[in-house]
């Protein structure tokens, strides 16, 4: 976009979402810093911050080897004998206050569910869950959690972390299932999924998928009777407080309680529509388009004869027309590659992503030297913002993928999710839009995380308009300061 005249940055007039963040985990291993940065140590990077947190989910298989042997390939049991390796994420307590202290409703937070005699039905009353909801579980009933992240702080932060790592939204479901039952029939997902077993105990089997179309399944089956899961269970096991199982999409499993004890788990879901099919979805229609405008070949009309060459009746044939015909169309597919372009489908996927992620989860180092943490003096009706950047702050992202900046209907714009709602979708996708001239501040600012640059080497001539562009960003919560805000 070409403009001679510099203007400021437009500003969207957004809901501002507060941030829960009165809880931690509490267990050590997981979370010893609270991402605390010490004096003289080096950075904080937040997508190493979010590999810790898949570390301490698989531990003890490392995560280089965990990605390499198993991930989209198989599935990987991890037995602990440490009943207490996942408790400080919830607990049946957790789901009893969370219904006492939300609104929740049926079928849009919560499910009631039971897979009985090979059939699986939904018994969700209308309107609000309340403390009645436990007739269902004594009556042998599951209770599954559909968006537990918005309401469970410990599974909030634990989403918001894995969301940095894996670029991607993180999806959770709780599955609270009384002894001796089953909530589920037979099924497989279109995501990568670990079962965390938080307390109590249950048996899974997991099968193959059941042909090449279903590995790495893009779509969720139906539910299966019990003779078409296909093969014999790959994994039968069942899993104890504590306990992983890991299964790729597309592998067909089930689960149900043994007789004398309940079962609490976590089901932690990724890559949901992450895979190259999706990127060429976005890629090859636009390179296409593309080709089209830009090239005479994909305009000029088809041959008089290809009615008589080509079709079902004419598969076999070989005739030196139809040969001809074919291996032309086949220069045009390399053609349309050509004209691919790669990093504005790989924005368009990144875009995607500011709408879906999580609002980050903000430790208190981060708070500290962020709009979230600004001090507000009040007094005698007057309020005071004691703070402003100048041009000797200095300043980075907050968080890696905080931000993604957009070329698009010949603007530029700058997505990002910290106005995001904890609940998915519940706001429309939030921007700014910039100048092409201050596109630069932004391309250092990605660059340069996790280290500090001072607003005055933003790369724009303006000073003044260093300021504006950088306060922008510090307003919408994208920034922090190398020093705290007093």
């Amino acid at each position: 976009m070409n403009s001679s005249k510099k203007k400021p940055i437009k500003r969207i007039k957004i809901v501002n979402n507060e941030l829960n963040l009165e809880a931690a985990l509490k267990r050590p291993k997981l979370d010893t810093s609270n991402g605390e940065k010490a004096s003289g140590s080096k950075e904080i990077h937040s997508i190493e911050e979010g590999k810790n947190m898949f570390q301490w989910i698989i531990d003890p298989l490392s995560v280089d080897e965990f990605m390499k042997i198993y991930w989209e390939k198989k599935p990987k049991l991890i037995k602990r004998n440490d009943q207490n390796y996942y408790s400080s994420l919830m607990s049946m307590e957790t789901i009893h206050n969370m219904i006492k202290e939300n609104h929740l409703e049926y079928t849009k937070n919560i499910d009631i569910t039971s897979y009985r005699d090979e059939t699986r039905e939904t018994h969700n009353p209308e309107g609000k869950v309340t403390p009645a909801i436990w007739s269902f579980y004594e009556e042998g009933c599951s209770i599954r959690i559909l968006n537990p992240q918005t309401y469970i702080p410990t599974v909030y932060k634990m989403n918001s972390k894995l969301q940095e790592y894996f670029h991607c939204m993180i999806g959770t479901n709780v599955y609270l299932t009384p002894k001796d039952s089953q909530g589920f029939a037979p099924h497989f997902d279109d995501i990568e999924a670990f079962v965390l077993q938080l307390e109590g105990s249950k048996h899974w089997r997991v099968y193959n998928p059941r042909d090449n179309f279903e590995t790495l399944a893009r779509t969720s089956s139906d539910n299966f009777p019990q003779n078409e899961v296909g093969s014999e269970p790959i994994i039968d096991v069942i899993l104890e407080a504590g306990d992983l199982l890991y299964f790729p999409r597309g592998f067909v499993h089930q689960a149900n309680t043994v007789e004398d004890k309940h079962s609490l788990h976590i089901t932690v879901s990724m890559y949901q529509k992450n895979a190259y099919a999706d990127l060429l979805e976005i890629l090859l229609p636009q390179a296409l388009k593309q080709a089209i405008e830009s090239d005479v070949s994909f305009r000029q009309g088809l041959p008089l004869n290809i009615h008589q060459i080509c079709g079902s009746v004419y598969t076999h044939d070989e005739s030196k027309e139809r040969t001809n015909t074919r291996e032309y169309i086949k220069n045009l597919f390399d053609k349309i590659f050509d004209h691919a372009d790669l990093d504005q489908a790989v924005d368009l996927m990144s875009k995607k992503f500011q709408h879906d992620a999580l609002p980050p989860y903000i430790s208190k180092h981060e708070k500290q030297r962020s709009v979230f943490g600004e001090r507000v003096e009040i007094e005698d009706g007057e309020v005071n913002f004691p703070f402003e950047l100048k041009q000797e702050t200095k300043i980075k992202l907050l968080k890696a993928n905080i931000l993604r900046l957009v070329e698009e209907e010949e603007k530029f714009r700058v997505y990002f999710h910290t106005e995001n709602s904890k609940e998915y979708h519940e706001f429309e996708p939030t921007f700014l839009e910039i100048e092409e001239e201050d596109a630069g501040c932004i391309v250092m600012l990605v660059k340069s995380y996790p280290n500090y640059i001072a607003v005055k080497d933003l790369p724009i001539e303006d000073d003044e308009r260093k300021i504006l562009i950088a306060s922008d960003l510090w307003e919408k919560g994208l920034l922090m300061t190398d020093k705290a805000i007093d």
